[in-house]
């Protein structure tokens, strides 16, 4: 066949049309393969993050020193709050964090793909390097369009029954926007974030790629099986990409956490007592330091974080190969 024909390989067909039926049908599934790629992202995001929300309250009123909760440990807190709160109470906030992590995931999945692809096609770089750029380009990129969502849902699940500020999400928006300098108010804390987010994400994708191709190179019979779309293709079995995703998660999180913290910090703003020595990075970072030291403020949370942090980025890592078997992304 002809090298033009999408019949001619699965290679040569695209990421996105492994040996249609016909050319009408390889055209449409290129076609939409971004739109698939952004769905399945999407899905993976929202599944992790809601899986660990009840941790991630937990950490939200820890890591700022919430009054109510700022004496009780990890797991004391999680009791407290139902019993403060209601259970409910440990998915407050939740709803802003599904309408941010659905675009949020769905950026950061999709970006990483493209710009390993450009990454290698225009730098020339590629194998463990070029997993560590895109991963850091793609959580940067996903940070700065979805972080006004990430600044309403930190208030929303900072709020404790019985002191509220925000009534939901339009008027957090409406408060924050009003009250804090307008649109600008929104990116509080968005240096940190973008700082703290590039090793996050690039040592994310960095461990869960160089796992995954370390073991289906390795021992391919016993850690891989072929892709549900395209059997040409190995994918890692269920349980090793939860393996996988976990040990990707510890790792970034524990580079990246006090900025994490300092990030927290500076998006809660107004609603903090000692808001005036949390204007910057840095001031924050020291502030917290002087305030706390290294164990109980830049690092406070951490153990609820590897609690919360493994399963969310083993549960996103595995959905999203799941997703992209689904959706013949392979």
């Amino acid at each position: 066949p002809c090298p033009r024909c999408p019949m001619a390989s699965p290679a040569a067909a695209g990421p996105g049309a492994a040996l249609p039926a016909g050319a009408g049908a390889g055209a449409a599934r290129r076609d939409f393969y971004w739109l698939r790629s952004f769905i399945a992202g999407g899905v993976a995001g929202c599944c992790a993050k809601t899986t660990t929300a009840p941790l991630d309250r937990v950490k939200i009123l820890l890591q700022a020193h919430n009054h109510h909760y700022k004496h009780l440990g990890v797991f004391s807190t999680l009791c407290a709050v139902p019993r403060k709160e209601g259970y409910l109470g440990l998915y407050k906030g939740n709803g802003a964090m599904m309408i941010r992590i659905f675009p949020y995931g769905a950026i950061q999945f999709m970006a990483f793909d493209q710009y390993k692809k450009v990454i290698k096609k225009h730098l020339g770089i590629s194998g463990h390097v070029h997993r560590l750029m895109a991963g850091s380009m793609a959580g940067i990129t996903a940070v700065i369009c979805t972080y006004p969502l990430d600044m309403v849902r930190v208030r929303l699940a900072f709020q404790v029954k019985g002191e509220h500020k925000y009534m939901g999400i339009i008027h957090a928006f409406k408060m924050i926007y009003t009250k804090e300098g307008g649109f600008s108010g929104f990116y509080r804390g968005l240096m940190p974030t973008v700082v703290g987010m590039a090793p996050y994400a690039g040592f994310s994708f960095f461990t869960f790629g160089t796992l995954k191709s370390i073991g289906l190179a390795q021992a391919p019979n016993l850690l891989g099986r072929p892709s549900l779309d395209n059997p040409d293709v190995l994918v890692l079995k269920t349980h090793v990409n939860l393996l996988c995703g976990g040990i990707a998660g510890a790792i970034a999180q524990t580079i990246s956490y006090p900025l994490d913290v300092t990030r927290r910090r500076m998006q809660l703003g107004a609603v903090l007592p000692d808001s005036d020595k949390c204007l910057t990075m840095v001031q924050t970072l020291k502030y917290v330091y002087q305030q706390h030291g290294i164990r109980r403020g830049l690092y406070r949370g951490l153990s609820l974080n590897y609690i919360r942090c493994i399963p969310s980025q083993a549960v996103a890592f595995t959905t999203y190969e799941l997703m992209k078997q689904f959706l013949h992304l392979n």
